[in-house]
């Protein structure tokens, strides 16, 4: 069984860490920055009035990411909710 490695990091350690050890002159590979975590947003502002935008914007982020998207509620979204 072979493991898969995500495309864009492959190109990460590939391309972008030999650019960056150029560019600003590290020694080894382990002093460049490395990714950690990638979080992708989207603002979906008539969300509160039409439902069906945020299952629109999750099917949208879940395409772009290949992975599922998590939802949250803005608090400023949540008080315009329930004080209207």
């Amino acid at each position: 069984m072979t493991k898969h490695t995500p495309r864009l990091q492959e190109m990460y350690k590939q391309e972008i860490v030999a650019a960056l050890t150029e560019q600003f002159g590290y020694k080894t590979s382990m002093k460049v920055p490395k990714l950690t975590k990638i979080v992708l947003s989207q603002g979906v502002g008539d969300a509160v009035s039409d439902k069906k935008l945020v299952d629109n914007a999750v099917a949208d982020l879940s395409r772009i990411a290949s992975c599922s998207a998590s939802t949250f509620r803005s608090a400023i979204l949540a008080s315009r909710a329930f004080s209207t």
